[in-house]
């Protein structure tokens, strides 16, 4: 996958440098960049210098800032790493997203399942956003450190994680109960819809519970990565971490 942007290179560099294959620089005495190859030389990466019109076709896009790398990110994962996790973690955090599309908001997702110590994400196999360059830029390290579990059937990975323990809780609207209220402490999966659809029918049935935000404005919902931030920083809150365990904003 080729990715772009200072920041994405900066993380690819700290996060998964073993995986970063080669690099495209622009030509330019720009502090930023020489500091980014003085790097990619350390790590013995190929690094090659090029004009801004190459950079624009590597990257698909002029919003690469002068840097194009070439990285191999970890895959994704399936049901039996799923399973396997899940019997080696004592006290689960799971995001299920049900059909997100938007790669912003998955990119959103990851970026915050890392800073709230998500397990790891699941996502059905059909119908959802992949590990897109935008997804990773907009994660920013949170798609090197956060697993994704992409399984067949939704409704039936939310059957097994009930099974182990785990319980289900749904994100919609019209919910009886807010977050707040709510017992998140115990292992938990967060389940929250695809954009402007909501959760499936067959994945509500799935859940033990549902949860609301309370919305004292005027509009009716939030994006979908805002309110998965919320929830889960309202999770983080309830399991009572240390303060010492906690970076700062």
């Amino acid at each position: 996958m080729r990715i772009f942007g200072l920041h994405a290179a900066r993380t690819a560099l700290e996060h998964v440098p073993e995986q970063t294959r080669r690099a495209w620089l622009n030509r330019s005495p720009d502090r930023k960049l020489l500091a980014l190859r003085e790097r990619l030389e350390a790590l013995d990466i190929p690094v090659e210098t090029t004009d801004r019109k190459r950079l624009d076709r590597l990257a698909d896009s002029s919003h690469h800032q002068g840097i194009v790398l070439e990285v191999a990110l970890p895959p994704e994962k399936g049901e039996r790493e799923l399973e396997e996790r899940l019997s080696a973690t004592e006290k689960p955090l799971f995001l299920v997203l049900d059909q997100v599309q938007d790669p912003h908001n998955l990119g959103a997702c990851l970026r915050t399942a890392d800073a709230t110590g998500v397990t790891g994400v699941v996502v059905p196999k059909d119908r959802t956003v992949g590990l897109t360059p935008t997804v990773y830029k907009v994660a920013c390290g949170g798609a090197e450190t956060v697993p994704i579990y992409r399984v067949t059937n939704l409704a039936r990975t939310l059957r097994r994680l009930k099974e182990a323990g785990v319980w289900i809780a749904g994100a919609a609207g019209e919910a009886e109960q807010v977050a707040f209220e709510a017992d998140l402490k115990g292992p938990l999966a967060l389940v929250l819809g695809a954009e402007g659809k909501g959760l499936r029918r067959l994945t509500r049935q799935c859940c033990d519970f549902l949860v609301k935000l309370p919305m004292a404005g005027s509009v009716e919902s939030l994006n979908l990565s805002v309110a998965a931030g919320v929830l889960l920083y309202e999770v983080l809150r309830q399991r009572e971490m240390k303060n010492s365990d906690l970076g700062c904003v």
